[in-house]
């Protein structure tokens, strides 16, 4: 499991002071892309220089608490990796109260719309090896 503090600003916020949608969906394709750099795959050299990418295909949330400014909240993302595609599966904490869950699933594609390729080995083991902690 890979994990970060997002810290809620005042600017993620709408008029009621509540952490808009939009800026919760980006705080989390922020967190995709820490684990794929943590991993050693970062999302924009893997279309750079791999030809391949993971697209986001679906994904879902389900909002539990709210958000404020100034939380400070705990997101962690499981990868549950099949030979082609990687879901991401998140869960979203301040202090013990879920704020929300949800998920990304990613397909991995080659770039410039050549389809759904299996995942290189080397990514494959670090997936795996995340959603085994």
């Amino acid at each position: 499991m890979f994990e970060r503090t997002w810290t809620v600003r005042f600017s993620d916020t709408d008029p009621h002071g509540i952490a808009h949608y939009p800026r919760i969906v980006d705080a989390l394709h922020e967190t995709s892309d820490m684990f794929m750099q943590e991993i050693g795959f970062p999302f924009w050299d893997l279309t750079q220089n791999y030809d391949f990418g993971f697209p986001l295909v679906d994904m879902g949330f389900e909002f539990e608490a709210p958000l404020h400014a100034g939380d400070e909240v705990r997101i962690t993302l499981t990868p549950d990796p099949s030979t082609r595609a990687v879901r991401f599966e998140y869960e979203a904490t301040i202090d013990d109260t879920v704020a929300f869950s949800g998920y990304e699933q990613r397909v991995c594609a080659e770039t410039g719309g050549g389809g759904a390729v299996e995942i290189p080995e080397e990514i494959h083991s670090q997936f795996r090896e995340y959603a085994e902690e």
